[in-house]
């Protein structure tokens, strides 16, 4: 079945999703534009800018610390967006019984 992705501003808990961490990372690594939310990607699209994201991440052993500096300034200021965001609206970061 194909599906298409509801784009990051639309994605559930206001993208602070696997697919929104896929679309903050493309920013971060510079694999799409920091004006492409994904709006409308079929799986095809969302599995090719994971295996990129992936591939950027393996790098860095997946630990935003070894990112050089300018890649952690970006990832920091991204995902602090991205937080501030997702607070303002109403999304509560603590987990519930069922994650």
């Amino acid at each position: 079945m194909l599906l298409k992705y509801a784009g990051l501003k639309n994605d559930e808990n206001c993208g602070m999703t696997h697919f929104g961490q896929m679309v903050k990372d493309g920013w971060v690594f510079g694999l799409i534009p920091d004006t492409e939310d994904c709006t409308g990607w079929d799986n095809g699209q969302m599995q090719n800018l994971y295996d990129k994201v992936c591939a950027e991440w393996e790098k860095y052993a997946n630990l935003p610390s070894l990112l050089p500096d300018e890649l952690q300034k970006r990832h920091a200021n991204i995902y602090q967006d991205a937080i501030r965001y997702a607070k303002a609206n109403g999304w509560d970061p603590e987990l519930g019984d069922d994650d």
